[in-house]
């Protein structure tokens, strides 16, 4: 394969990475290319995963508790908050009210109060992984 260049025989530095190192390339380009068709599916499937994810409003941690306007969860007498039913809405469903439709069956301040609270999710809570993964650009 390589050739000499020398009259005694030797290869010089240049032709000795020549043969195995184009070997190489084209090792790590068909790896690549196989690596590329096998994460294509994988992430189509969790694009769709994450729209059918679900984020209950509250939480079991808010069992029992309303949702203030401003998406704190708050005692059920407090005035002005909103009785939380426990609804589980889809990833699509939150998608879409993050671009400015409501989720559904909710009013216009229902809305904004349980669009509050799943903006203020934090790690370890019900929804939060399924929000965070919303966020993440494709």
């Amino acid at each position: 394969m390589d050739q000499d260049n020398t009259e005694n025989g030797t290869k010089t530095g240049a032709d000795k990475l020549t043969g195995p190192t184009s070997r190489r390339a084209l090792m790590l380009g068909a790896a690549a290319a196989s690596a590329v068709i096998t994460v294509r599916p994988a992430l189509a499937q969790t694009a769709g995963s994450v729209l059918n994810c679900q984020i209950p409003v509250p939480g079991p941690h808010g069992s029992g508790m309303n949702i203030a306007a401003d998406g704190r969860l708050v005692a059920p007498d407090t005035p002005g908050s909103f009785t939380a039913t426990g609804q589980k809405y889809t990833g699509e469903q939150v998608k879409a009210a993050l671009r400015g439709r409501s989720l559904p069956g909710t009013t216009y301040e229902q809305n904004r109060a349980y669009m509050n609270y799943i903006r203020r999710l934090q790690a370890g809570q019900s929804g939060f992984t399924c929000y965070a993964s919303l966020q993440m650009p494709r």
